[in-house]
């Protein structure tokens, strides 16, 4: 299972106005990480998303995890910020050869 760390700085451009006085990572960033990562992991292209759910929120400067699960032509993926699940799901790849 691959595994990659990272946190949101406080000054990230998504931060103002999501949400004013408490300011919250929006579930786009994270999920635009999972893509990045498999991206970056030579994953073939997706051909969607099975299931994403949001379990609590994360804040700016906190450390996220997101661990990947490979089997055949699905990745499941989930997010731990202080030993706490954040963010789970799952993703169908496309067919074809991996990226290069």
């Amino acid at each position: 299972m691959a595994r990659h760390r990272f946190r949101v700085a406080a000054e990230h451009p998504c931060l103002p106005g999501h949400f004013p006085g408490r300011p919250v990572v929006p579930g786009v960033v994270l999920l635009d990480a999972v893509f990045a990562l498999l991206e970056v992991g030579g994953t073939r292209a997706l051909a969607g998303i099975e299931a994403v759910k949001f379990l609590a929120p994360v804040l700016p400067g906190q450390e996220v995890e997101i661990a990947f699960d490979r089997r055949a032509d699905r990745v499941a993926f989930s997010a731990v910020t202080g030993g706490r699940v954040v963010m789970r799901g799952a993703v169908r790849l496309a067919g074809g050869e991996p990226r290069p």
